[in-house]
């Protein structure tokens, strides 16, 4: 018998309120984020916030190397290969394209507007589209285990799931030199940039739950705050929480960054001298490492990238997941998003043959095109 790819269980608690669960469950996927698990998240959650017995959301990931490691772009992938590049406006916003990436995109809107407490419980791998599955939970839980990325230049796309909000709310152009680069960051860094509200020991899950259903849950507003304060017992305390990987490399990152010409900043990431750049004791392995990743991502990914963040800088979120649906689905016209998935996920040669190998060489009206408006239907 298959497994279902969320396992879904409500737990009643003392006083016969019920704390709901939502596991994510393909751990050998790193709980890659599919279609028939968005579609299965959705449904339940919009079913759970019409339950008045329902106090509160957990939203976890199976097994302890993932939360969820972004969405599956395999499956995306394989769709795709069987059309001829470039796609018709037609055919794209009648494929699998648009249903994949509006669904999602409605699955992270809801957690946002979500009336319901939603605790979401982040250790491990959280990348793309799982980041965009916590960036609107109420309580957002990373441990000393979460890494975080948004890696989408590596595979010829941009960082969408709401980043083009959360990333431009990110202090010193922090958030684009972390689309620009898919650097990693840790729990520290999650909290101290706004994804994340609690940093807690990621062996404590068990004892969260356990009081949770030993709380004496109310109504919803009294349930947000009662959450609060049992998370907040549950802190690890400021001299035993790991350091921060991006703290201690603000002022690189301004520096890098401090261009209004996206040619300008890409080549500053690419050729700066970093280690004459990072003045403090530690290495600056982690620099290395984020200006690496961007030298074998895509150009036209990182012009995409400038361009969406500075055109949604003032936009509310749904504008940004509108903006964000149109970008998706012309990135899935072209080939490049096709041909980074192929060599970083399918066939894995990490050989990509990007449509550009500078920069410099992508004309504007070139990436004026990918934020034409499609016809959808709304």
């Amino acid at each position: 018998m298959q497994q279902s790819p969320i396992n879904f269980s409500e737990k009643i608690t003392e006083n016969g309120k019920v704390i709901a669960i939502a596991e994510l469950n393909a751990p050998k996927s790193l709980n890659a984020l599919s279609l028939p698990m968005i579609l299965l998240l959705t449904e339940q959650l919009n079913h759970w916030q019409n339950n008045d017995d329902i106090a509160v959301v957990l939203l976890k990931g199976a097994g302890d190397k993932a939360f969820c490691a972004g969405g599956d772009v395999v499956s995306l992938y394989h769709h795709l290969k069987s059309e001829s590049f470039p796609i018709s406006d037609e055919t794209i916003v009648s494929s699998k394209s648009l249903e994949f990436f509006q669904h999602e995109y409605q699955l992270d809107q809801l957690i946002h507007a979500y009336q319901k407490p939603i605790l979401a419980w982040t250790n491990g791998y959280v990348m793309g589209g799982g980041i965009g599955l916590m960036a609107g939970a109420s309580h957002r839980v990373s441990t000393e285990k979460t890494l975080m990325a948004m890696p989408e230049v590596t595979i010829g796309l941009y960082p969408d799931v709401g980043a083009s909000w959360f990333l431009n709310k990110m202090p010193n152009n922090i958030g684009l030199f972390l689309a620009l680069t898919g650097a990693m960051f840790n729990g520290v860094d999650a909290k101290l940039l706004g994804l994340a509200d609690y940093l807690i020991a990621s062996d404590k899950l068990d004892e969260i739950e356990k009081k949770l259903l030993d709380t004496n849950w109310q109504d919803e507003d009294k349930n947000h705050q009662l959450l609060n304060n049992t998370l907040k017992e549950f802190q690890i305390k400021e001299k035993a929480q790991p350091e921060s990987l991006i703290v201690k490399h603000q002022a690189v990152i301004a520096e890098l960054t401090k261009s209004d010409n996206i040619t300008e900043i890409h080549q500053a990431i690419l050729n700066g001298d970093l280690s004459a750049s990072n003045k403090q004791e530690n290495d600056d392995k982690w620099l290395q490492k984020a200006q690496q990743k961007m030298q074998n991502g895509s150009p036209l990914s990182c012009a995409l990238i400038y361009q969406q963040l500075k055109r949604c800088k003032n936009h509310t979120l749904t504008e940004c997941f509108e903006s964000e649906l149109n970008l998706s689905l012309r990135c899935c016209q072209q080939s490049e998003f096709s041909e980074g998935v192929r060599a970083l996920l399918v066939d894995k040669d990490k050989n990509p043959q990007w449509r550009y190998s500078n920069i410099n060489d992508i004309d504007q009206s070139e990436v004026e095109w990918f934020f034409k408006p499609l016809p959808i239907s709304k």
